[in-house]
């Protein structure tokens, strides 16, 4: 079983989505007592937990990244993918003869931009890349502890037990990403599911136009919703659904498709869905944590220590400045748009 660990008294900070907000990330680590020890952050009591999506969007990316694996590899930290790492992985890799692609994520204009920021502060450090890409193959997909479990976007116990009974130890290699390519084999349904989460496909012949300007046929769905009739009962996104969509009911075949986390299940910790607000639970033993820090909203820490019953007391957080100050004058450290 993956990471089912537990250390007596011991306390864990799952901390949301970084996109390269590496000062933000410093100020939560001191402000929840993580000091560092021979240049490493650390805490005398505690464990970070980072939700994956290290990368992309942000400032300093590169910055973000030795931080955290420095705290994973002393053990102060655990580590679950995102689906940017997943993403970078992809588009980095060469895909097999005969595939008929280059890479295993297209390189087209929306993928490049996505990862611009990540290659172009990479670039003085091609080897530095080439050690980073190779360290996302020994991050799981998901921890499973005694009284938690860390996944990016979505808990789907039928795809992870299936995941865990040919990877126990809960990461891909070469082989299953390569085989993820295709999205509609077993491993693209793990990646696609575990990493990005569910979706609806919107009626016939609609389309929403998110905030981002991408075009998208098919809207981000809860997995934990109860009794859920409408499609307002399921929407899980930043860009609404237009009204007299939110109201139409869910057919059969759609609630069948639904993933249900049950409420005696242990409390689950996601990222990845850009929230705003204070943050809260979403349900009592679910709670989503990124709550869009490299868009000048907050970088959330959940203060866990084996409750049950999810508190929104036990949530903290930093509101990124606009941008994240400088180290020194003239340094690269403006927002990249």
């Amino acid at each position: 079983m993956v990471a089912k660990t537990s250390v007596a008294h011991r306390g864990y900070d799952i901390i949301g989505d970084i996109h390269g907000c590496a000062h933000t990330l410093e100020r939560l680590l001191d402000q929840m007592g993580y000091r560092k020890v021979a240049g490493v952050y650390q805490h005398p009591r505690r464990q970070a937990i980072f939700i994956g999506d290290i990368i992309d969007r942000g400032p300093r990316i590169r910055e973000a990244l030795h931080l955290v694996r420095d705290m994973v590899e002393h053990g102060s930290a655990r580590i679950v993918m995102g689906n940017h790492e997943y993403n970078a992985l992809g588009y980095c890799t060469r895909a097999r003869p005969g595939s008929g692609k280059t890479f295993l994520r297209e390189h087209n204009a929306r993928h490049d931009r996505l990862i611009r920021e990540t290659l172009e502060q990479f670039e003085p450090y091609p080897h530095e890349w080439n050690e980073f890409l190779e360290w996302f193959y020994t991050i799981p997909l998901f921890i499973e502890d005694e009284d938690f479990r860390v996944v990016h976007a979505c808990w789907d116990q039928d795809l992870i037990d299936k995941f865990r009974d040919i990877r126990p130890d809960g990461c891909i290699d070469d082989d299953f990403m390569h085989a993820s390519a295709a999205i509609e084999s077993f491993a693209g349904q793990v990646m696609d599911t575990l990493l990005r989460g569910t979706d609806l496909r919107l009626p016939e012949g609609m389309s929403i136009t998110g905030r981002d300007g991408y075009v998208r046929e098919f809207f981000r769905t809860k997995f934990w919703a109860d009794n859920p009739r409408t499609y307002a009962d399921v929407v899980f996104q930043p860009d609404p659904l237009p009204p007299e969509v939110a109201r139409m009911e869910l057919s059969e075949q759609e609630r069948a498709q639904l993933i249900i986390y049950p409420s005696d299940a242990p409390p689950v910790f996601v990222g990845h869905y850009w929230m705003e607000g204070r943050p809260a639970p979403r349900k009592h033993n679910v709670a989503c944590i990124d709550y869009s820090a490299v868009k000048y909203g907050k970088l959330v820490a959940y203060r866990m220590d084996g409750e049950k019953v999810l508190s929104p007391d036990k949530f903290v957080w930093i509101d990124v400045e606009r941008p994240e100050q400088p180290t020194s004058p003239g340094s690269e450290d403006s927002l990249a748009r």
